[in-house]
This record gives C-alpha cells, structure tokens and sequence, in this order.
C-alpha cells in the first residue's frame, strides 16, 4: 500500500538561531533533503516538507529531489496541509533532526495502521521527546488518515508531530523499540548541530548502504571493495560525487595522451584509476541515497576505457573488442546480464588489467586476442545461463 510522508524541517540548529536543523549538512546534501531520500526509498510516493519559512536552502533541496523523480512539496500552514495531505492513504512522519537507519524506515514503511518507533528511555535517547514514563519516541511513525485528519481539525499552534505522536500514543499505537546498540553507534540519533551530524555521518557511512549496482569482473572484485574504502572519508570530507566522476572522465581522456605517444602501459594505468574514480563516484551517490546513474553520462569514463585499447591495439581486433566489452558493460550496468556470477561477465576493468599484465611481458598483442576470445565466452555466459 502507498503511503506520502511528513518531515518536520522548522527547528532552529544549535549552531545558529536563522539556521535551521533541515539545512545541515548530512551525507553529501542538506539532512531533510537525506530524510526525503530514505522515505522514497522505503515507498513513499509523495514527500510534504513542513516548513515556517522557505529558505534558499530548502528550495534548492526540494528542486534537486524533483529532479531526481521525487515529488516534494513545501508546507508552510495546517490549511495547506489538510489540502494537500493524501486522505486514502497512511503518512510517514519524520521528526526535525532525525537521522534514523534506512531498515527502521523500511520496517514502518511496511507496517500497517498507526506505528511509531521508540526508545527505551536513558541517557542516550535523552534527546529524544518523551510519550510516558519508560519511553521515548525515536523520530519516525506510520499515522493513519483518520488519526492524521482528527489531529489536523483541532491542531490550532501546536506542534504537528509531536501533537500526532502523543494523539497515537492515546488511541493504543502499535510501538517498535529501537535496539540500544542503534542509539549507541549513531544509527538512530536527534541532531542539533553540524558538529553532530559530521559525528553522526561516520556512523552511518561506516555501515554503508544497502543499495548496490550490478557489477562483474574486476569491478567486483577489485574496484568496488576499494570504493567502500575510500568513499566513506570523502563523504565526510563533502566531496561531491559529480566531481569525482568529472575527474575519473579527465584523467580517463588524459590517459589517452601517452597511449598515442606510444607508451601504453602508462595510459593503461590511469585509465584503471579513471575506472576506480567513477566506481568512487557511484559508491557516493549510494551513501547519498541518489538515484544511480544509467545515462550517457555514466558511460563517460568506461568509454575512455575502451578507446584507450583501439588506440593502443591499433587493429581491427582490438575494435571488435571494444565493442564487445562496449555490450557487456551496458549489460551490467543496466542489470541485463540474467543470472551470470560475476567472474562470468568480462568488462572494460578486467579486459585492461589482462592487457597490462601482458604487456608487462611484452605479449600485449595476444592480450588483445585472450581479451576478445573471453568477451566471446561471456556473452554466451548471459545468453545461455539458466535464470535461477
């Protein structure tokens, strides 16, 4: 069943009372804009962000999030709410700082009727608002149409969340309890300042998403193990993944320089580290919780790959090749190679890691022919495979 949800995005920050705790910066964007991704992610198909002032900041999240294929609204008074507010289908409300791990937003997102996560009360769920005398509530809930329309009647100035969590405590809502371990190590926390969501931040970039890209060969193997290594500390550094994937394009096209001049081995080598930076790059837009990459622009870098080796094979051959792994990269990335492990699936990494190792020999030539003899082989891999 569908479901919209509510962030709350109008509590000041710590660090200053004109910010808000919605702007912060979190995971590589703004913290409601992170909150806004996790609710589409776990099925919400509409997003109201309750707002008392529209900040720049806030309007340049929401026309990011529409841009990605999120529908999003700012919400500034309860008129416009009971408007807008879908009345045949449950809500999703997220309280103001709330940073809380995607498995709690997909358990709630689930659940039926009125739901509402919370927390054993103690010093570490102290930020959090208190519903009786043993426990907290821990920033998410599933509220009902009619739970959600009979709070918004008689709602007058009060808080909207916290007015619905202590409406659904009263009619009896079903209660999940957050593991402590989760409030110990950041996966569910409250943020006020940017001091906290940076703190917060390697928490949650440390356990990684649970979102990954089909992915073969040695960009399986290889590529992927040290993207999750290297992209956590970036994330925190605010490195945006538009740029890295910028730069793995240009180091790819420069890459092509000393292939022209002859010295293939060393363009070899940058265009394995252009591969590990658009690998990079992806791995970041995972943690941001953005829409992965299937366009052109996502072909730049692998494309330099294989320009790279008719440049450097100089034959009909090594064309041939390039269009062979041209298809196979296609196929991976769009999730069209069947049920093929991945060792069964030869890309642009593996093709050129098998060319630099021959070349270091100095048989580069029958790397090319090995190359296209495996392409070979695992296209007919994917084709033939039996789906499990």
């Amino acid at each position: 069943m569908s479901f919209a949800a509510i962030l709350s995005a109008s509590r000041a920050s710590g660090d200053s009372p004109a910010g808000l705790r919605a702007s912060l910066y979190f995971a590589g964007q703004t913290l409601v804009e992170y909150q806004a991704r996790q609710a589409a992610h776990a099925g919400a198909d509409r997003i109201m962000i309750l707002v008392s002032v529209i900040t720049p900041a806030l309007s340049q999240a929401v026309d990011r999030l529409s841009a990605d294929g999120i529908a999003v609204a700012l919400v500034r008074d309860m008129v416009s709410m009971v408007r807008d507010a879908p009345r045949d289908s449950d809500v999703l409300l997220v309280a103001d700082g709330a940073i809380i791990a995607q498995e709690h937003y997909d358990g709630i997102g689930a659940a039926q009727g009125n739901v509402m996560l919370v927390t054993d009360d103690s010093r570490a769920s102290a930020p959090f608002e208190r519903i009786d005398a043993g426990q907290r509530w821990a920033g998410l809930a599933r509220i009902s149409p009619d739970l959600l329309f009979g709070t918004l009647d008689m709602i007058g100035d009060w808080d909207l969340a916290l007015t619905l969590v202590r409406t659904g405590v009263q009619k009896g809502a079903r209660r999940v309890t957050v593991p402590q371990d989760d409030l110990l190590e950041g996966r569910v926390a409250l943020v006020e300042s940017q001091a906290q969501a940076d703190l917060v931040a390697q928490a949650v970039t440390a356990a990684g998403s649970s979102r990954s890209h089909a992915r073969g060969g040695i960009e399986h193997y290889l590529l992927a193990p040290l993207a999750r290594i290297v992209s956590p500390p970036l994330m925190r550094m605010q490195v945006p993944a538009l740029q890295v994937r910028i730069a793995g394009i240009a180091l790819g096209a420069v890459a092509l320089v000393p292939i022209e001049l002859g010295w293939p081995l060393a363009g070899f080598c940058l265009l394995m580290g252009a591969l590990l930076l658009s690998e990079i790059s992806d791995r970041l837009g995972d943690l941001a919780l953005r829409t992965p990459l299937m366009g052109w622009f996502a072909f730049c870098a692998p494309a330099t790959v294989l320009a790279g080796m008719v440049f450097a094979g100089g034959t009909t051959l090594a064309a041939d090749l390039a269009l062979l792994l041209g298809i196979l990269m296609v196929a991976d990335r769009w999730g069209r190679t069947a049920a093929a492990r991945p060792w069964m699936i030869f890309t642009p990494g593996t093709a050129l890691l098998l060319l630099i190792l021959t070349g270091f020999v100095g048989v580069m030539a029958g790397g090319f022919r090995v190359s296209i003899l495996l392409a070979i082989a695992s296209v007919g891999a994917i084709l033939l495979r039996k789906r499990d």
